[in-house]
């Protein structure tokens, strides 16, 4: 394990209830995961990422957290996760897990306790209660949304049975927010910290780290643009709408944010110095990785200077356009925004929040983040044409300098499940919009081991918390592995070059002389090239290393991308 191993990283995020599930009930757990280890190992990534495995009602897939010092029932006990992070450094893997400081379930003791105290009380000042509006207090305090929908107040009965103030949650009513202007809650979330560094986990993604802070007075907001994002209430602040050439357009916001009032308020770096310099304490470099849905990027480096995190999702990458100019402006903009502070890059297409890119980058019509697809969708790829694409998109990123994130399946070329029953859907964002929004439950179908067995080798059974398709019978890992082509070995053989060629820590150059529609580099040893158009272009001089389709001779078909010796 290499000195700042994270400037470099394959990082593979694991969302357990979909990984694997050793007990046969239809839900992931930490015994699965630590049974499959070795696929990821001969995979060839460098650390695991798991989402939320904390005591949960599960009202939000575990990210309303009731316990944030143990493992929910479903998912094993702490011993299951003790086991499974020895077994992955036994493997050379590093694990971090998800820390969600935003805010905790309603069944949380903390929150409980604020329920049966009264207004003004110490309990009720670890969250934001408010007095409604209007001369019975009827009204929310201001009009702030959920990005799930609807208002982000609900009212609560007081002890005595009268109606009473009211609490914000900028998720789901199930999920209240911390008021992080109290020191309960940081001395709390420095206890919940050390209690998993000391355990050996090696570093935290840190879910809305965008949020936690809100303007003093909690003024009301309308945003200037309906999203709906896991970043934004009622709008997609890290996403740019496309001119009619699909390529995005420059963001309309100045570096000092895009004046929502509960999202990038300059109080949270305090915070994350303070948790920096607990993490500094502890050997092994465990590291600090932001989910902040923040514009434009030189905003989102202020994440990642060197007394704050190491590392910041690079949602702007994730959300461009399969169009070559927008991409080469992107990376160009990442590599100086994250390089200006002493920091790396990180690029990611897929996660648990967003349509899976082996459909998403090919659909034609409007894609809100945070929608979802199903059958009402429009403009929806055929799988082997969004395959083809997301095959090139996805060896185009791990060719770039720096840090990439993969998310569970994509490595088989999972598509996003679009024809989910309704009554078997869970997302919060379903039930929130009365159907209008499908939300993220297509991208978290269970995944597919063996294409024979039961649920495809998820689990000894049947049993499936999301109904999987029939697809997943040719998609699984078995079907794939040791095919030349498959998607399975694309990912495997990039990965291996990849770190044999030091692309993680190499240098990029553009290379003239393209077409437009055509994105050239260099990275160190090795010449990119990705055809984004529909013309086929011929590649330069040089041993092919890897392709993401097949070629026809020395000529790169539309949608993919080659790797080249210098």
């Amino acid at each position: 394990m290499t000195s700042e191993w994270w400037r470099t990283a394959a990082i593979y995020q694991i969302y357990p209830r979909s990984f694997a599930d050793a007990n046969g009930d239809g839900m992931g757990d930490l015994a699965g995961i630590t049974s499959r280890l070795g696929d990821l190992q001969d995979l060839g990534i460098d650390a695991i990422w798991l989402s939320p495995f904390y005591t949960s009602p599960q009202r939000d897939a575990g990210y309303d957290v009731a316990d944030y010092c143990d493992v929910d029932p479903r998912f094993g006990t702490l011993a299951d996760f003790d086991a499974m992070l020895a077994e992955a450094h036994a493997r050379s893997i590093r694990v971090i897990i998800d820390l969600v400081p935003n805010h905790s379930s309603d069944e949380h003791a903390w929150f409980r306790a604020a329920l049966a105290a009264p207004a003004g009380s110490a309990e009720r000042a670890r969250y934001l209660f408010r007095d409604g509006r209007g001369p019975a207090g009827d009204e929310p305090p201001n009009n702030w949304e959920s990005v799930f929908g609807g208002p982000a107040w609900t009212r609560v009965v007081e002890p005595d049975g009268t109606p009473g103030q009211w609490y914000l949650h900028l998720f789901d009513s199930s999920q209240p927010d911390f008021d992080w202007t109290n020191e309960d809650v940081r001395e709390e979330f420095r206890r919940i910290l050390r209690f998993w560094l000391d355990r050996g986990v090696d570093g935290f993604r840190v879910d809305v780290a965008h949020g936690m802070v809100k303007a003093d007075g909690l003024p009301d907001y309308t945003p200037p643009a309906e999203g709906g994002s896991m970043g934004g209430a009622g709008g997609v602040p890290g996403s740019v709408p496309p001119d009619e050439a699909g390529v995005p357009l420059e963001p309309e916001i100045s570096d000092e944010g895009d004046g929502a009032p509960y999202w990038g308020q300059d109080g949270v770096h305090e915070i994350y110095r303070d948790w920096r310099a607990l993490l500094d304490e502890y050997p092994g470099e465990r590291i600090l990785a932001a989910e902040a849905w923040v514009d434009p990027l030189p905003r989102v480096a202020k994440w990642v200077r060197s007394d704050e995190m190491h590392q910041a999702f690079n949602f702007a990458y994730l959300e461009t356009p399969w169009d070559a100019a927008a991409l080469r402006r992107v990376i160009d903009a990442s590599l100086d925004a994250f390089g200006a502070v002493g920091a790396p890059s990180t690029w990611v297409l897929s996660n648990h929040d967003v349509v899976r890119h082996a459909t998403r980058l090919s659909v034609t019509e409007a894609n809100p983040q945070g929608h979802g697809l199903g059958p009402r969708s429009k403009g929806l790829p055929e799988y082997e044409s969004g395959l083809h694409r997301a095959r090139a998109a996805t060896a185009l990123m791990l060719a770039l300098p720096g840090s990439s994130y993969l998310y569970q399946g994509e490595e088989l070329g999972l598509p996003e499940v679009i024809h989910l029953p309704d009554d078997a859907r869970q997302d919060p964002t379903w039930f929130r919009t009365a159907g209008e929004r499908y939300g993220r439950d297509g991208c978290r179908v269970p995944i597919p081991w063996e294409g024979t067995e039961p649920s495809f080798g998820f689990g000894p059974t049947d049993a499936s918390w999301l109904p999987q398709p029939a697809q997943w019978a040719s998609l699984a890992r078995d079907a794939q592995r040791g095919i030349p082509g498959s998607t399975l070995s694309l990912y495997g053989d990039a990965l291996r070059l990849r770190r044999e060629h030091a692309l993680g820590a190499g240098t990029l150059s553009w290379l003239p002389g393209f077409p437009d529609a055509v994105v050239a580099l260099r990275n160190g040893t090795v010449v990119v090239v990705a055809n984004t158009g529909t013309v086929p272009v011929e590649l330069p001089a040089g041993e092919v290393l890897l392709a993401s389709g097949p070629l026809d001779g020395r000529t790169l078909p539309h949608d993919t991308t080659a790797w080249l010796r210098a």
